[in-house]
């Protein structure tokens, strides 16, 4: 009694802001689903309940994937915020789109062709919200009714936003805020259907991000659950990986010398306490999500609503000695969640084993949404995985990186890699003889550099020639 007393209370709040003119969802001669598109920084392909996470609790994540697709093997094809983003929204490979790296390209996401302008084109309502990313620019972008936007990486307490050209500081947390104006959007009354594109500040912490893409600590940094989770996860103790705080001595771009920098290893992994703060910062997430969830019902919208859960590229957490350096083309950067729950389309449980991509969601999503995707996307659509009707699918795909100079210890590490379903082969653009070589059928935690080994040059041969048949066709 006392749940649906609450979501009364919801509906009341959140429902109330409706626009005259308009009928509530979408005209019943428009049969196209509603697209909920929810992003989460830097998050873990594995750090959610479901995924195996051996002490966090997300019950709302993990129904996305019980009541639809979870994606077994999906991945971004370049592990930094921006680059990824803008492969998200467009569909294209980083050396295609131009957005490759963190610094200032707020001129150049203004001129991206995404996926949710062709939707307001064909006759969505529109709304972004959240964390743009693509340089500090919060202004609005084209293709957007409704424009919620933080400047830059924004901040986790009292954000300063953008709604919809006016600059206000809200009081609260993060999560919660941005989670509030998307359900004021998803409440609004309307004859069509709709887009809504959550970005999320978290996982990430609070820090400043200038235009050139160097990094400075805001005070009370680092990452800052909401005050209702803090300490929840105090005493918990995070299973690693068995590739965690080994020293890459077979990775020589890793193993180098660089100034002041020490060894990477077990000093210079990702801390515990980190961790637990993540765990604790990804609570508002999930719980703001069973929101969503509830509006929806009520609205009578939930199963007319494509719902997707991802990340934008994924983080380390001691593998190889690692922290903050995702940008790297291994397993623990470049893997991500995928989860994606439609019942009219979608079987309730599936784990699809594919290899999908970031550059997959805009044309899978235009499909569902009954619109052609351009044939000059890079991506593809994975409907026909979520049907089981495909016998032909992609059998490698491109990582690139290119170097931002925002972490000492990998300047000048720019890569073109390529990763099959059985190897992976990077390729370090500007340092000499320092490519590697993995096995991941035998080594899929990539601890042993096969690159030298004799009986591997006819792997290395086809690996490279792979990478450069993925780079012409993907030109």
């Amino acid at each position: 009694m006392r749940r649906i007393k609450l979501k009364v209370l919801l509906l009341t709040i959140y429902c109330s802001y409706g626009i005259a003119g308009f009928s509530q969802g979408a005209s019943k001669a428009d049969n196209r689903p509603n697209i909920i598109v929810i992003l989460v920084d830097d998050m873990r392909w594995d750090e959610f309940g479901l995924a195996g996470h051996n002490y966090i609790k997300t019950p709302n994540i993990d129904r996305i994937a019980t009541e639809g697709a979870n994606f077994k093997n999906a991945f971004v094809t370049s592990p930094l915020c921006s680059p990824s983003r803008a492969s998200f929204l467009t569909g294209l490979y980083a050396h295609s789109h131009g957005i490759t790296d963190n610094t200032d390209r707020s001129k150049q996401s203004h001129q991206l062709q995404t996926f949710p302008f062709k939707l307001h084109a064909q006759g969505y309502n529109t709304a972004f919200i959240g964390k743009w990313h693509m340089g500090n620019d919060d202004s609005q972008r084209p293709g957007f009714d409704y424009w919620v936007a933080l400047k830059g990486q924004g901040e986790a307490i009292d954000p300063k936003l953008n709604i919809n050209g006016k600059r206000l500081t809200i009081k609260g947390y993060v999560t919660d805020i941005l989670t509030d104006y998307s359900l004021k959007f998803i409440c609004q009354k309307r004859n069509a259907p709709f887009l809504l594109y959550l970005s999320h500040k978290a996982l990430h912490p609070n820090i400043l991000q200038r235009d050139d893409g160097s990094i400075v600590t805001i005070k009370g940094g680092g990452f800052i659950p909401a005050e209702r989770h803090k300490g929840m996860y105090a005493d918990a103790v995070f299973t690693y990986r068995p590739n965690a705080f080994i020293p890459p001595s077979d990775k020589p771009a890793l193993a180098r010398k660089i100034d002041h920098l020490p060894p990477l290893g077990p000093e210079t992994a990702t801390k515990e306490t980190e961790i637990r703060e993540r765990a604790e910062m990804l609570m508002a997430v999930d719980e703001d999500l069973g929101k969503i969830y509830d509006v929806l019902k009520e609205n009578g919208e939930l199963d007319n609503t494509v719902i997707v859960f991802t990340s934008d590229n994924g983080y380390f957490y001691g593998e190889h000695g690692l922290s903050v350096e995702r940008r790297l083309a291994y397993e623990e950067s470049i893997r991500i969640p995928m989860l994606i729950r439609y019942p009219p389309e979608i079987k309730a449980g599936i784990t699809p084993e594919e290899m999908v991509l970031n550059i997959d969601l805009a044309p899978s999503l235009l499909e569902l949404a009954h619109i052609i995707p351009d044939s000059s996307l890079q991506g593809k659509s994975f409907l026909p995985v979520l049907k089981g009707q495909v016998n032909d699918w992609r059998s490698s795909f491109i990582i690139e990186y290119y170097s931002d100079y925002v972490f000492p210890r990998i300047v000048n590490m720019g890569y073109k890699a390529v990763r099959t379903e059985k190897f992976k082969y990077i390729h370090y653009i500007d340092l000499n003889r320092m490519d590697e070589l993995y096995d991941l059928d035998n080594d899929p935690y990539e601890l042993k550099n096969i690159i030298h080994f004799p009986d591997t040059k006819k792997v290395l041969h086809e690996m490279k020639d792979e990478l450069a048949k993925q780079l012409q066709q993907n030109n």
